[in-house]
């Protein structure tokens, strides 16, 4: 156990990206088994396998890029520099990764599980399109009426 806590620092360091991506979905689905669990429901693994899957193709990995993307374009931890970062954050990188989880479900569940694999009524350009309305379409409900 030993051995392995401290080779898990030079495989971040080594690896970043795998390792992130890796520590990003274990979280992310580790979040989704406690809130069913919290519900006091039976503990759906489907739905934690769909979870997961949406969290390694999409989510670990945008937020990874997006997260270096902002440090290389704003770097410092100066306070102006960090309130930067969160505005961009929050008006760009926010509404992307909040697109995910309105795509319609069987473009990106679709991917979950090979027993779920079917031709779907609707392209997935559609729901791509879909989703950039949504990110792009949100925006003014940041911005109150007193402006």
């Amino acid at each position: 156990m030993a051995g392995w806590w401290r080779a898990l620092p030079r495989a971040a360091q080594r690896y970043p990206w795998p390792t992130n991506v890796l520590l990003y979905t274990g979280l992310y689905s580790a979040g989704d088994a406690l809130q069913q669990r919290l519900r006091g429901g039976p503990a759906d693994w489907r739905q934690t396998r769909c979870v997961a899957t949406v969290a390694v193709t999409f989510h670990a990995n945008f937020n990874y890029v997006w997260l270096r993307l902002l440090e290389r374009a704003l770097p410092g931890r100066a306070p102006s520099a960090v309130l930067a970062k969160v505005l961009c954050d929050q008006t760009l990188g926010g509404p992307i990764a909040l697109s995910a989880f309105y795509v319609d479900g069987s473009d990106v569940l679709a991917f979950c599980t090979a027993d779920q694999l079917q031709p779907c009524s609707c392209s997935l350009e559609n729901s791509l399109h879909r989703t950039l309305w949504f990110s792009l379409g949100h925006l003014p409900l940041l911005l109150p009426a007193e402006w």
